[in-house]
């Protein structure tokens, strides 16, 4: 009996060894990436505290798990021609992550959105490892681009998780394990947002995280500020910044074009508190106009890149509509102001319709039935758990 207890022992403490030795890599390279990752690590950490997990990300991933390195500054490049400018770094990055993922065998690779440098990656890794499971969270929008990507991806992956109900069947066909587990925003705006603070007269302009995506629509806001002080005196405007670098940028704009700091308050830090506290807002394309339909935030959608981008984006887009509100149920719920038609004139237009009653109403039931397919929360966890299922 006692060398059976010797043996149970040794048996349990060799399961316990391998448990602990377990290393995943994870990739994400925007502040929204960022975000998701640092849910899902708190996820699998809580069922298992003792994975080691390294890789790419952002300041909440790298809080959570110290072996992650915070490059979301310099990964943040959106674009066809400016990701093209920079592909000298990221193809030195992306040989950097592919060498070491090949040196040290991890059991797993997650990778969590940014589809350029992910794809390449998940390639690399699945022909150098193959004894690692690689699963994807938050899956790239390939149905929006290229669906001929997407039998490759069922090649290349163990696992691919979406956040849209219609990318299931998608992915399926192709053979790959596949998981709706719901969008992760759910959780994280229903957790924080008051729905008693809405200001009449107030309207919120978000301009982006990134310094590029300022620099192209932040002027267009300033000018809009200008005109309406005429136009519409009753209106005030508020923007968020992602950090007090950004928000001090965005001050030195706003006095160059002749903005007193009276006209626009510049606040850094969260803009969910704007959220649910305007009454209309302009909303840059991304992230942010979801998390503006779940704080029941009426908005137009406003978009500009390089001009070489937007032609070459046309000519490959397969989808009406580039705003997920919109593509979620097939309408337009809210207005798409894309290159040209991003004008002064045109979001005044749009911004006097959605202060209108009947026109508030009308987007706020559109832009519910949309959000209503996201799922019902939980979409860190039921990540976490599909992660640890393939080990």
């Amino acid at each position: 009996m006692r060398s059976l207890s010797v043996l149970f022992c040794l048996h349990a403490r060799g399961r316990y060894d391998r448990m602990k030795a377990m290393k995943l890599f994870m990739i994400a390279g925007e502040k929204s990436g960022d975000k998701q990752g640092a849910l899902l690590i708190q996820e699998l950490l809580r069922r298992r505290p003792d994975i080691e997990i390294v890789g790419l990300g952002g300041s909440r991933m790298h809080a959570l798990a110290p072996g992650v390195e915070d490059w979301a500054e310099q990964a943040a490049v959106i674009g066809i021609v400016e990701v093209l400018k920079h592909a000298r770094f990221f193809l030195k990055r992306l040989n950097d992550m592919a060498d070491r993922i090949a040196a040290e065998q991890p059991e797993g690779l997650i990778l969590i959105d940014y589809p350029g440098f992910n794809q390449r990656l998940a390639d690399r890794v699945h022909k150098s490892c193959p004894n690692t499971k690689i699963a994807w969270f938050i899956a790239p929008m390939v149905w929006a681009w290229h669906k001929s990507r997407v039998p490759k991806l069922a090649a290349m992956l163990d696992l691919m998780m979406c956040t849209f109900p219609f990318e299931k069947p998608l992915f399926e066909a192709a053979g790959l394990r596949t998981e709706f587990v719901g969008h992760p925003l759910v959780d994280d705006i229903l957790e924080q947002r008051r729905t008693d603070v809405r200001e009449k007269g107030l309207i919120g302009l978000f301009p982006g995280s990134r310094m590029r995506e300022i620099e192209r629509h932040f002027p267009v806001f300033l000018d809009l500020v200008k005109k309406a002080e005429t136009t519409h005196p009753e209106w005030r405007f508020e923007t968020s910044a992602s950090s007090e670098k950004l928000a001090a940028v965005m001050r030195r704009m706003a006095e160059k074009a002749g903005v007193p700091a009276e006209r626009i308050n510049i606040c850094p830090g969260s803009y969910h508190g704007l959220m649910d506290r305007a009454e209309a807002a302009l909303v840059t394309s991304g992230t942010a106009t979801l998390e503006a339909a779940l704080h029941e935030l009426p908005f137009a959608l406003v978009y500009k890149v390089a001009w070489g981008t937007y032609l070459i984006g046309r000519m490959i887009l397969t989808i009406k509509y580039i705003g997920m509100v919109n593509i979620l149920i097939d309408k337009p719920v809210t207005k798409e102001l894309i290159q040209q038609d991003f004008n002064v004139d045109s979001c005044i237009s749009e911004l006097e319709k959605l202060t209108t009653p009947d026109t508030r109403a009308e987007v706020l039931a559109g832009m519910k039935e949309s959000m209503d397919r996201l799922g019902h929360g939980g979409a860190a966890a039921k990540a976490a758990e599909a992660v640890l299922s393939l080990f």
